[in-house]
């Protein structure tokens, strides 16, 4: 069987990131069919219409990495109970123009991590609501850990924690099993 290949879209640019390490940890725990490929957002500049006529390169690099993967998977804070602007931002240029939208049958997961219990649950809420709106087919879980020990997930990605680490891993499987299963 072939790899999926995987756009992998971290919300965060912050250094010493904790969904910078959720993100390593989760393509650490990913099945062998799926084949991460990082893409970056924080050099994106905010949706503006009027650049549609000759989109920055950063938009055209994205949008083209978004178009050549079967699924997205998105680890991401929460901001203020919602996502970080440059993801969003990500997701607007990526719908536009109109009848050119890169999210359209992808499948998407989603994680993220703070230190409270459930810190990215809302945000995740949200940025489902905003993917279904673009055809994008979520995994119907919710993914959020806490990140309550200061070792839990090293900077390379090893999870200390058993559980965290099983949990990881069922979702990613979760996951691969949908993408897989819509490519078909």
């Amino acid at each position: 069987m072939s790899r999926m290949k995987i756009a992998m879209v971290v919300g965060s640019s912050r250094t010493g990131s904790l969904n910078e390490k959720l993100a390593r940890a989760v393509a650490a725990l990913a099945p062998d069919t799926l084949e991460f490929e990082r893409v970056r957002i924080d050099d994106i500049p905010h949706y503006n219409g009027e650049l549609e006529g000759a989109r920055p390169a950063e938009v055209t690099r994205f949008t083209d990495q978004i178009r050549a993967a079967q699924g997205v998977f998105f680890v991401t804070p929460e901001y203020n109970r919602s996502i970080p602007g440059m993801v969003k931002d990500a997701i607007d240029w990526g719908s536009k123009p109109m009848g050119q939208n890169v999210w359209a049958g992808k499948t998407a997961g989603m994680m993220g991590t703070s230190p409270g219990g459930i810190g990215t649950a809302v945000g995740q809420q949200h940025l489902r609501q905003v993917l279904s709106v673009l055809g994008v087919t979520v995994v119907p879980a919710e993914a959020y850990i806490a990140f309550s020990q200061p070792d839990l997930i090293s900077d390379s990605g090893e999870v200390s924690a058993d559980a965290t680490r099983t949990f990881i891993r069922a979702y990613v499987e979760r996951f691969a099993d949908l993408t897989r299963r819509l490519a078909s």
